[in-house]
């Protein structure tokens, strides 16, 4: 209510979902799929980059990032959700191909400052978004965070650092 159409966009989470099924969920006209393993993402993308609906396909990596998954992600996503420490936004921005549009990213907030979650404080979050002024290869979207169980305001505190 209040938005431009077509500002809001269903992601589908298709992690331990079939090939089959994604392109089933694709011919019907949807679009973003997120990811959360990266070796399973990259077999998913091949089988369905044959396909008519794989071209259209937009992919999301919403799973924690280690160092050395950087690359891959960097070469095969448009969004990433996940961003939570500096050292993986400079290698995602230093990894990511040129000839490839700017990669889309979302600063992971642990806004409820869980120790089983990832994510900068929100107390941290100015000088990670200070970071990427230097990074030329990735574009700031947000921010993402998953609140506590029972957090009756973790999404108000988080649209608040916006």
């Amino acid at each position: 209510m209040g938005r431009p159409d077509g500002s809001v966009v269903l992601i589908a989470v298709s992690k331990r979902q079939s090939v089959e099924a994604m392109a089933q969920l694709a011919s019907l006209g949807q679009r973003d799929f997120s990811e959360s393993y990266l070796q399973e993402a990259l077999d998913k993308q091949s089988a369905l980059a044959d396909q008519q609906v794989g071209a259209s396909i937009v992919w999301h990596f919403i799973g924690p990032i280690q160092s050395n998954k950087t690359r891959g992600i960097a070469e095969n996503f448009s969004w990433v959700h996940s961003v939570d420490r500096p050292k993986i936004a400079q290698r995602l921005n230093d990894q990511r191909p040129i000839e490839l549009p700017l990669l889309n990213v979302l600063i992971e907030v642990n806004i409820d400052g869980e120790a089983s979650k990832s994510g900068v404080l929100p107390e941290q979050l100015p000088e990670m978004v200070e970071i990427f002024q230097n990074l030329p290869r990735l574009k700031l979207m947000g921010l993402m965070a998953i609140p506590a169980p029972g957090s009756s305001d973790g999404f108000r505190r988080l649209a608040a650092l916006n």
